[in-house]
């Protein structure tokens, strides 16, 4: 038998670096070539050979493709998705060095002679030898690169279950890859006969403090939406500014309350969320003039673990309402103080609310067409569409002012947990003797913090609290959506179980080479042989 591709430690290395190589940051072209050099990598292997079909592209977005790979066993239903992604984040944190950003190898040399720039932590690590640097190493071409290993040494030894590898782009920004994958999923599935027994993913261990050296594994994702406002208020000179309101005194109250406020922390199995922060807070005013202000808008990030989009929803209203009473009462104050009657409070309604009235009030064609000219502008992202929908919106609808718009804005990555589910309980028990075995240790984590492509399988909600995000999101169906029904139907238990590796995101990302080169191939591997007994039987 030949030997196989990549299943020594430094021809597992050697692949990490070349997937590295392949610079995928999201949106560029690097992003958009990747898929087609990974299919083209898997067809080295004899199965895909004498199985072309079996390999295949997707279309995502944009000109963005993912990859499906199935090694099918003769006699096997039964199928682990291996789940990840392929795109990072940009580069130009490295500064000088961002020309080796993508080159490990390289990058950790060139380090080594410039370790005085480094933080004290990633010197430490730097100098161990144990680590290598480089964007995308740990997140995530590190998994990436261990699913191959894992589908190459389940053809050649013909184990009897099915591996259906799935790695997407778009994970970093917009999850288009994985959202596109769902329904390539169900069709597969369907297709082929499997049972989908395991969603697997191999998005790295985070340490939980700058001097942890413990591995985790996950057995669900936290969820994330985000609701957003557009702030209307009353345009004025700034020599007559009591004849206006800004939108930046308006948001003020809003943001004031949305910051760090606890209404919004969940606890789920002695894990909690971090609590809302704003992420975004502008007025809308294009350039510099005296004119005031009068449209502005914010975005705020909250976590999930249970709620849905409508309970998020019903939060934010009663957050919102509250900040604008407070808003009212202090500009009467002021109104009283100035002996001005003042424009009026400032209401509070929904996109839905405000969709309803301007299609009363202009009809759907002209509603569609104000929509459209928003659509059609390719510089803005899907958080500034929806942002200036409700703004050309509340333009025809002035009678509504002042008023703040609550709305969503992409993206929305649903929480999702399996922690209970008996097979998961069951791996996590083998995965932390495995790991004791090979002289480490992993803690079981309920809830993946990164947020991960697992939020869009084995989706629940029996109350259909997803509406209120279709309602709500001024681009859905049009620039953004999300399969809720398809996910709904990728019933299975998911585990995330990958390397350990430090600061994503950030110019000292590094990896620990032993845990991904040494232990990691032996975890994964005796995690999918347990699913089958040894006897081969499933």
């Amino acid at each position: 038998m030949k030997p196989l591709l990549w299943e020594t430690p430094s021809a597992l290395r050697a692949l990490l670096c070349e997937l590295v190589s392949w610079e995928s940051r999201t949106l560029t072209e690097g992003e958009r070539t990747f898929a087609p050099k990974i299919a083209d990598k898997l067809r080295e292997l004899a199965y895909f050979g004498e199985h072309p079909h079996d390999l295949a592209l997707h279309d995502a977005d944009l000109g963005r493709q993912l990859v499906t790979a199935l090694y099918k066993h003769p006699e096997a239903t039964e199928t682990v998705v291996l789940m990840s992604h392929f795109d990072t984040v940009w580069t130009e944190e490295y500064g000088v060095l961002e020309p080796l950003a993508c080159q490990p190898e390289e990058l950790t040399k060139r380090l080594l002679e410039n370790k005085e720039d480094l933080p004290e932590a990633a010197r430490v690590d730097l100098e161990s030898g144990k680590y290598l640097f480089g964007r995308g190493t740990m997140d995530m071409k590190m998994g990436l690169a261990l699913h191959m290993q894992l589908l190459e040494k389940a053809s050649t030894e013909q184990w009897p279950i099915n591996l259906l590898l799935v790695t997407v782009p778009d994970e970093e920004v917009n999850s288009a890859g994985m959202r596109a994958a769902v329904t390539e999923l169900v069709r597969i599935r369907e297709e082929r006969g499997l049972v989908y027994k395991l969603f697997l993913n191999s998005e790295p261990s985070f340490s939980q403090n700058p001097t942890d050296i413990e591995e985790y594994i996950y057995s669900g994702s936290v969820g994330k939406i985000m609701p957003a406002a557009l702030f209307y208020g009353k345009e004025t000179h700034v020599g007559e500014p009591m004849k206006g309101m800004t939108a930046n005194y308006i948001a003020s109250f809003l943001t004031q309350r949305m910051e760090w406020n606890p209404l919004f922390r969940e606890t789920d199995l002695g894990e909690s969320t971090p609590l809302p922060v704003s992420l975004q807070q502008k007025d809308l005013k294009l350039q510099y003039s005296t004119q005031t202000p009068y449209r502005a808008a914010a975005l705020y990030n909250v976590f999930l673990l249970k709620r849905t989009a409508a309970d998020v929803m019903e939060l934010f209203e009663q957050v919102a309402t509250e900040a604008m009473a407070a808003c009212n009462a202090s500009y009467r104050a002021i109104c009283e103080r100035e002996q001005v009657a003042g424009i009026g409070d400032v209401r509070v309604l929904r996109y839905e609310q405000l969709l309803a009235h301007a299609v009363k009030k202009m009809g759907t064609a002209e509603v569609e067409r104000l929509k459209n000219d928003v659509l059609q502008q390719t510089e803005w992202d899907d958080r500034e569409k929806s942002l200036r929908i409700v703004d050309n919106l509340m333009i025809q609808c002035q009678e509504l002012a002042p008023a703040t718009v609550l709305l969503y804005a992409p993206p929305y990555y649903p929480a999702v947990n399996t922690s209970n589910d008996p097979l998961v309980v069951q791996s996590v028990a083998l995965m932390k003797k495995t790991a004791q075995a090979l002289g480490n240790k992993i803690e079981q984590i309920h809830y993946f913090n990164g947020i991960c492509d697992l939020s869009y399988v084995n989706y629940e909600d029996n109350t259909n609290g997803w509406a209120a995000f279709e309602s709500n999101t001024p681009v859905w169906g049009d620039t953004y959506s999300i399969p809720f029904a398809d996910m709904a139907k990728l019933k299975a238990p998911m585990l995330n179980v990958g390397p350990f590796g430090k600061d994503a995101h950030q110019r000292t990302e590094r990896l620990h080479v032993d845990s991904a080169f040494v232990e990691m191939p032996v975890m994964l591997e005796t995690l999918v042989k347990s699913l089958y007994d040894v006897h081969g039987n499933l």
